[in-house]
Parts: C-alpha cells; structure tokens; sequence
C-alpha cells in the first residue's frame, strides 16, 4: 500500500541509547508510516529491543528525539504521556504474561489500568479480544502454565489489543514457535492490520515472517539504519549483513513459495 512521506505515526531523529555501559543506538532515524507493518532486524546485541523500549518509555535516551502521534516524548506532560500510552499496545518476547493471573485476566490487566468499566463489561471486552485472536471463550480461566506457547502468543496479543491501540509493538512475535504456529500467527497479524488499520513495528528475526507480513523492513548495524525499504530492496542489497542474512544458509538453498503481503511469489533463495 503507499505511504505518504508525511504519514508517520512514529518518528525517530537522531537517537541516542547507552545500555551496559555501551553506545547501543547512535544517531538512528526512523519511521513508522500509519497502516504499515515494518520489519525491524539486525545482528544479535544490535540494539533492535533497546530501540522499543525505548520508545516505549522503558529505557531513557541520551540524545535525539521520539514523535508518537503527533507527540514528542520528550517534553509531553504525564496526561499526554498517559494519553499515547493507551494508544499502543505491546506483545514482548515469550509474551510475558503474569503467571499468577488467568488469560482473562492478563487481558483485562490494561483495561482496569486505563478504564473505568464495570467487572462485568471488563470480562466482556476480554473475551471479545480473545476471540479476535482466534482463541476459544473458556480460554478466558486457564493460567500461563496450562497454554501452549502459540496460545501464550495469542493470549499477550489479546492483552496489546485490549485497548484498541492505534500501534502495535512486537517483539520477537513468533520466537520459540514451531513453523505452522508462526505461520498461523502471521496470518492472524495480517488479518488484524488489514481489519483494524493498526500500524505495526516488529521486532523479528524470522525470515519467513518478514516475507509474509511486512510492507518495509529497516536493518540496524553499527547503531544506525543501514538500510530500509521493501522486500526487493533487501534482496538487492550489498550491504554484507544484509546479503548474509537474506541469501546464507539460514535462508535455505532451494526454491520456495513464500507468500508475500497479500501475493505469492517464488524465490530462490542462494
């Protein structure tokens, strides 16, 4: 889909991040246009979870600037922080639910945080999000431990949905998944974009997911954007990285047929 270059509902300048002792991000620029799902990837310990947290407000900054809908972070007050907070949700890795919380609950955690409601119409809204994630009604009293890991996924995506967010965050969102559950939570990604017209930056390694779902895809190297655009752009790249990642052994050495964004194509991966 086209993106206009003034359309962002994210905008990254010139960011500054120290984690460890150690200059993570160094002058990074980014956006995320409105109704996008863009790609984010790069080396392990490259700095791709520090810059989420960091605009989501888990990590400070350094230097730079961070727009979120309109708003700099920098100098929000606590009403306009607290205001973009509710318009974005977050999926972390493994997907971070409170064991001692059932799913439903875990769902209902951001509603009761934000929202004045009823229990009754609490319960409602959670149920409602986890049938949009694909997952049954009496899922809503199971626990953490009684789920299996694509349903752990299901249930935290649930919980970034409960609050209708504008923009999603995932991290890693289908780490630890085995290929048809991946497959299954990327089509339910897309499905979700496409209804719900969300923006989504994600964070992944998995070269399968960035074929199927996303519209571009930014690599971090060396604490910079080294370099974004879409799929075809990857593949072309010279950049060492890029051509290790998108054409090594990792990328299997045959001809596939990858859907990609709503067509099919075949590549062959070399």
């Amino acid at each position: 889909m086209p993106f206009r270059s003034d359309d962002s509902v994210i905008k990254v300048r010139d960011l500054a991040v120290d984690f460890a002792n150690r200059r993570v991000l160094n002058g990074v620029n980014l956006d995320l246009k409105r109704g996008e799902i863009l790609g984010f990837v790069g080396a392990s310990g490259a700095g791709k979870s520090v810059l989420t947290r960091t605009i989501i407000g888990l990590l400070p900054m350094q230097a730079g600037s961070i727009e979120v809908l309109g708003v700099e972070l920098s100098k929000a007050s606590q009403a306009e922080r607290q205001s973009v907070d509710r318009r974005w949700g977050v999926l972390f890795q493994q997907g971070a639910l409170f064991s001692s919380l059932t799913s439903g609950k875990n769902v209902e955690f951001p509603i009761r945080e934000y929202l004045r409601l009823s229990p009754k119409l609490t319960t409602e809204i959670a149920i409602s999000k986890l049938e949009m994630v694909g997952l049954k009604p009496d899922v809503y009293r199971n626990f953490p431990s009684e789920l299996s890991g694509g349903m752990i996924k299901r249930v935290a995506l649930a919980r970034a949905l409960a609050l209708d967010p504008e923009i999603l965050f995932l991290d890693e969102p289908t780490s630890g998944l085995d290929p048809i559950s991946a497959a299954e939570f990327d089509h339910l990604l897309l499905t979700l974009q496409e209804t719900l017209g969300i923006s989504v930056f994600m964070v992944t390694h998995d070269l399968d997911s960035l074929h199927r779902t996303c519209d571009r895809i930014a690599v971090l190297s060396e604490g910079k954007i080294a370099e974004i655009g879409n799929m075809d752009v990857m593949l072309a790249s010279k950049h060492p990285w890029l051509k290790e990642y998108f054409h090594g052994e990792r990328a299997h050495n045959n001809e596939i047929q990858v859907p990609v964004k709503g067509r099919r194509v075949t590549e062959k991966r070399v």
